[in-house]
């Protein structure tokens, strides 16, 4: 690759919007959600399973990457029940966020991994609602109410060329 097609590269990249990647999973059992406790900005805050896509990692791998840390649970998502661009205006920070569904038969015990969750919790809809105030972004409560919507986008449809 010569200089000039080399910096007509970078400076296109440069001139692009990134917003950041993340996935998500609503993991059901029992009539009952999983979600994590952990600390944003000195607060107590309640999340599905989430993170950042990172470097070389498909969607569905980074799901269930993000599920392992912060749960201790090996699993693999059944669907994807929704992709989300959420704007957060405190921080000026824009996300793409593709929420991931599994169902278990059973509520499963959980140890997470990541220093940043301080438990894990299984409420019901009622109990989130409950909690309202205290989940990280609205996202939490529209992913829950897009799973019981029974939204299901099949995973073949995340194409990717990364393992």
């Amino acid at each position: 690759m010569d200089n000039t097609t080399l910096l007509m590269q970078l400076d296109h990249g440069s001139q692009q919007f990134k917003p950041n990647t993340t996935v998500a999973a609503v993991i059901y059992a029992e009539d009952k959600f999983l979600l994590v406790e952990e600390k944003e900005k000195g607060k107590t805050v309640y999340n599905q399973p989430a993170g950042h896509l990172e470097a070389d990692e498909n969607l569905i791998s980074a799901c269930s990457r993000e599920l392992y840390e912060e749960t201790g649970l090996a699993l693999t998502p059944d669907y994807c029940s929704g992709i989300y661009y959420f704007h957060r205006p405190e921080l000026n920070l824009y996300f793409l966020r593709f929420c991931f569904v599994k169902t278990l038969n059973k509520i499963q015990t959980c140890t997470p991994h990541d220093n940043e969750i301080i438990a894990c919790h299984w409420f019901t809809y009622e109990q989130i609602i409950e909690r309202k105030q205290q989940l990280r972004s609205p996202m939490v409560l529209q992913c829950i109410d897009d799973f019981l919507s029974e939204q299901k986008i099949p995973l073949s449809l995340l194409s990717s060329n990364l393992q």
